[in-house]
């Protein structure tokens, strides 16, 4: 049985980045080798050292909503609300903070003018308000290991630079670390570029809460894979060159692609064991212990291996998490 206390382990509070570093390419870069058993220390923008020409680097293109909108009640209480996913019309799945906040009852943000109304459990409705400005009012969703209010700078710096495609609600943390002009000099050096989306959902906050993690279920995400990129992972493959997955997202979307799914939703669970049938290399960051995304870099480097490497890191002082440094496995 795979054990969810298999994939724990302890990290020092201060190594959680709370700040973007201001020049996004100058994270620290860990490269693990996974044949070799090797670990090398090197800075982001040398990453171009481990690629080489009819390789294809796959990045997913989702762009993080301002979902994050702060109202009160009638009777004066504070009120925070996420938006998950537009439902239709001026309705939306959404997390509503306190829990205690009842059924009808009308949530105010004074500031706006507009007010919303709870219409279902974990469902608001906005009056007052077009559909297109109700993001105008929000603001980033960082997630809850950051322990700071959102702030101007996080506009810009927890979205990729070249994100397009609307709808997530937690940034692909891998690809905040490059730079137009890093992607301009992958395609100078002779590297493909592909893209895709993978709307990130709520879900990958969610914990496992199972002891047999074999039992826990993903929650169900949106992708969508352009026939461009399929066919650039088909010629890289063929050319002999290596297909780099910039990020779990893209990595879980070209994996559910193998298993016969270009779009829709997927809630494929990677963890130890998977035959990865497209991946050959993965660019990510460091993950929190016991959650879906670290299962899924075990089974991508193995178990061991990449509790080596996490030993590492922390000996060294990585930065963690969406602000922090990054892996590339190899």
């Amino acid at each position: 049985m795979l054990k969810l206390s298999d994939f724990d382990y302890n990290l020092p509070k201060e190594l959680i980045a709370q700040y973007p570093l201001k020049e996004r390419d100058q994270a620290r870069l860990l490269v693990l080798d996974r044949k070799n058993k090797k670990i090398e220390h090197r800075t982001f923008k040398d990453i171009t050292d481990y690629l080489n020409q009819n390789d294809s680097v796959i990045l997913n293109d989702t762009k993080v909503l301002s979902g994050r909108l702060e109202g009160c009640r009638l009777s004066g209480g504070k009120v925070e609300v996420l938006l998950l996913q537009h439902k239709g019309s001026l309705a939306f799945k959404a997390l509503i903070k306190p829990a205690r906040v009842k059924l009808n009852e009308k949530i105010i943000f004074n500031s706006s003018g507009f007010f919303g109304t709870v219409s279902a459990k974990n469902e608001i409705t906005f009056s007052g308000i077009d559909l297109n400005s109700i993001y105008n009012h929000g603001k980033m969703p960082l997630p809850p290991y950051i322990k700071r209010n959102p702030e101007d700078l996080d506009n810009d710096y927890y979205q990729t630079v070249y994100a397009r495609s609307e709808g997530a609600i937690a940034a692909p943390t891998a690809g905040l670390h490059f730079t137009k002009g890093l992607i301009n000099r992958l395609g100078s050096s002779g590297i493909n570029v592909g893209y895709l989306t993978l709307h990130v959902g709520y879900g990958t906050f969610k914990p496992v809460s199972v002891e047999d993690i074999t039992r826990h279920k993903m929650e169900p995400e949106y992708f969508y894979i352009p026939q461009e990129t399929i066919d650039l992972a088909k010629k890289t493959s063929k050319m002999g060159g290596r297909v780099f997955a910039v990020g779990t997202t893209s990595l879980r979307a070209l994996e559910a692609y193998a298993l016969g799914k270009r779009e829709g939703e997927t809630d494929l669970f990677i963890y130890p064991g998977f035959e990865f049938k497209i991946i050959d290399c993965l660019l990510t960051n460091f993950h929190l212990p016991r959650t879906t995304l670290f299962m899924l870099v075990a089974a991508f480097a193995g178990e061991e291996l990449i509790k080596a490497a996490y030993r590492e890191a922390i000996d060294k002082r990585y930065r963690f998490y969406s602000y922090g440094d990054a892996m590339l496995i190899i």
